[in-house]
């Protein structure tokens, strides 16, 4: 297909990225640029955050939104969600939006992870972070009114790299079970050598020369060493991991990682889906207030999970 037509309006606009001198610059930009393409927020149940102790103890906050359209009782399954921005970038704060979207979409509790960024806390305390939220998630499951047998790890962008992580965590330490992984458009391989990295490498919002910012910050001292961990797509194992949906934006030079890893999960004998997000960019969590196209991804998003419920 044809990139929708007003994300191509939108891109034409040439503002689209968050150019300033400073990491904290690009931070505050960041949070401005995408919040204004969220339209209004979905109303929910309910919204409760949480102090929990992250990577070593330390505290961090996990966001819990309760769906409208959730039962007043029973146990409900959950998302334990890793926002995106690169590692570096957004915020829990930013991502209110989307979750509320994600949770009455997909009809479950969604925790959102507000995991400490990269470069001030680079690999694996990001990853580390998601993965206590796991943990600490399972661990009061039935205090929340989860289901303990119906939790999920997801995420977009790198948020999405996270939750894969985390799968491959809880699988080599014998965490916590995982039913489902939701993936969308995720950040993959720090070596950004595949077909879409370059036909994609710039004019469709995300850049890759900001990829590679972006790895770089997150790597830190271990860009170069493959950790296993931190790029899932080079991990040496994949057998064991729960199910996963992985979404992919036609336009999106990370769009190729997600389709090599879902062949690689199926190969690895793990029931894997890949959805192509038609006319979508890098990003389109965030765009329901631009395009009603965007929606598609939320729709995915309950397609996977009530495909292996």
């Amino acid at each position: 297909m044809s990139l929708d037509p007003k994300i191509a309006a939108y891109l034409a606009q040439g503002d689209t990225g968050a150019a300033s001198d400073s990491l904290a610059g690009i931070r505050a930009a960041t949070e401005v640029g995408l919040r204004r393409l969220h339209g209004a927020p979905e109303p929910v149940a309910s919204v409760t955050d949480y102090e929990i102790a992250g990577a070593a103890g330390s505290p961090i906050m996990l966001r819990v939104y309760l769906p409208v359209n959730a039962p007043a009782s029973g146990a409900r399954p959950a998302i334990v969600f890793a926002h995106g921005g690169g590692w570096c970038l957004c915020s829990v704060d930013l991502y209110d939006n989307p979750c509320r979207a994600l949770a009455n979409a997909t009809g479950c509790m969604v925790l959102s992870v507000d995991y400490r960024l990269a470069p001030e806390h680079p690999f694996p305390t990001p990853l580390e972070d998601v993965y206590a939220a796991l943990v600490w998630t399972t661990e009061h499951a039935v205090i929340l009114g989860i289901d303990p047998a119906r939790i999920a790890v997801g995420g977009d962008s790198a948020g999405a790299n996270l939750a894969a992580g985390t799968a491959l965590l809880a699988r080599d330490r014998d965490g916590p079970a995982i039913t489902h992984q939701l993936l969308m458009y995720p950040a993959l391989d720090d070596r950004l050598s595949s077909a879409s990295c370059g036909e994609f490498a710039e004019g469709y919002s995300l850049t890759l020369e900001t990829m590679r910012f972006c790895w770089s910050a997150y790597l830190g001292d271990a860009n170069g060493a493959d950790p296993d961990y931190a790029a899932p797509l080079r991990a040496q194992s994949l057998h064991g991991l729960p199910p996963a949906t992985i979404m992919v934006c036609e336009f999106d030079p990370l769009r190729d990682e997600g389709v090599a890893y879902a062949q690689r999960l199926r190969g690895a004998s793990v029931d894997a889906s890949c959805i192509t997000l038609e006319g979508m960019i890098h990003g389109c969590i965030h765009m329901l207030g631009l395009t009603p196209a965007a929606r598609q991804l939320f729709d995915a998003a309950a397609a996977g999970l009530r495909r292996t419920a």
